[in-house]
């Protein structure tokens, strides 16, 4: 089973039967825990910073890697390297509390159509 890191309760929900969902609080730790998995042999299955939404925009994010080890892969290395550089450009905005579902189901959304013709 690949492995969705997460901070999005929705996303939580919505694939933990389909798929391991680690969920992470804070939105920079995804990425670093997602840089963790690339390191131990992981393969980026999802693009970290999805849709053209920028890291400050929203404060959720999900990302699919693979079950399966190996030798470090170094284009998801610099792949997860360089969002992770990109996300810490950010300052991160004051969203408004009445937003956060709005939020969450634009990354489910996001996530989900990067999941379309698996195991959905």
């Amino acid at each position: 089973m690949d492995i969705i890191v997460t901070n999005n309760p929705l996303t939580e929900a919505g694939f933990q039967d389909k798929f391991r969902v680690e969920f992470i609080k804070a939105p920079a730790d995804v990425l670093t825990r997602v840089r963790d998995l690339v390191h131990a042999g992981h393969l980026l299955l999802t693009y970290p910073l999805p849709g053209g939404v920028k890291p400050n925009e929203t404060p959720y994010r999900s990302v699919l890697v693979s079950e399966t080890k190996g030798a470090v892969d170094e284009e998801s290395l610099r792949i997860i390297e360089e969002c992770i550089r990109l996300a810490s450009c950010f300052t991160p905005e004051n969203i408004p509390g009445r937003y956060l579902s709005d939020l969450q189901m634009v990354n489910y959304t996001l996530i989900r159509a990067a999941l379309d013709g698996r195991v959905l």
